[in-house]
């Protein structure tokens, strides 16, 4: 295995979030991990239904192959002082909703230097637990770098934290969390981004559909299983009109502090 340069800030990450998952006792169960390149650069395309999930990816990648994942996330958790100063140490990369070329091109030379990269294609957590509408960018990164993608569904994640729903402390104790990487996806330069997506989007969903049918804990009834599986989360409509209502509503608490000053 390549000898890798040593990264203190990132080694403390990876060895505070196992001691946390340690700690709730996670059932950790992953397939498909030897899809995961030993060496060379790939986007690792993530389903979203919680808001752990790049830890919980991170946790079964460096169990598999000791490799660090770099990951795109917003300006805003970059603006915080301590955290952006951890996400910047461990060579994550800000994405400015306004101005995305910057990151853009941040994510394409890191997939050249050889990095994996991690990206949400969903752009947003699924409060459905379905996988939604994906946009573009995993294939075009793709495309670009010469590196393929690799889709990597999860599933139990969103079990410890996710949104719209609060989660007790105790519910965390013990929850399986099943893993799948799925068959790398190479990408030419003149495809189709919306045709790669939208196999990309058919995959992950074909990827979280075996997890569920072979999850260790019935669903019936639960806030966590799909609506169409028998729980009681969210049909992708409604939460679509959520996620609709609630974006309406920042809008306004905006315009009323723009108004204010």
């Amino acid at each position: 295995m390549t000898r890798r340069p040593s990264e203190p800030i990132y080694s403390t990450a990876i060895v505070a979030g196992r001691a946390l998952f340690g700690f709730w006792g996670l059932r950790r169960r992953t397939t498909g991990a030897e899809h995961l390149p030993a060496t060379g650069g790939a986007v690792l395309a993530m389903t979203h239904f919680g808001y752990f999930e790049f830890a919980l990816v991170e946790w079964a990648t460096w169990l598999a192959n000791r490799r660090r994942i770099r990951f795109m996330a917003k300006q805003g958790a970059f603006d915080k002082p301590i955290v952006g100063a951890l996400l910047r140490g461990m060579k994550h990369i800000a994405v400015d909703m306004k101005a995305g070329t910057a990151a853009y091109s941040k994510a394409v030379a890191a997939l050249r230097d050889g990095e994996l990269l991690g990206v949400f294609p969903e752009a947003g957590v699924s409060a459905s637990f379905t996988v939604r509408e994906l946009k573009t960018g995993a294939a075009r990164l793709a495309a670009e770098a010469g590196v393929p993608i690799i889709p990597v569904a999860v599933w139990g994640g969103h079990r410890l934290m996710t949104k719209g729903h609060k989660v007790g402390f105790f519910e965390r104790f013990g929850v399986p969390v099943s893993f799948a990487f799925g068959d790398p996806i190479t990408v030419s330069a003149d495809e189709d981004p919306h045709s790669v997506t939208e196999r990309l989007r058919a995959t992950l969903q074909r990827m979280v559909d075996r997890l569920q049918a072979e999850y260790p804990v019935d669903g019936a009834g639960k806030w966590w299983q799909p609506r169409a599986l028998g729980g009681s989360a969210p049909t992708p409509e409604e939460a679509a009109a959520a996620d609709t209502a609630r974006e309406a509503a920042r809008e306004a608490a905006r315009a009323a502090r723009v108004q204010k000053h």
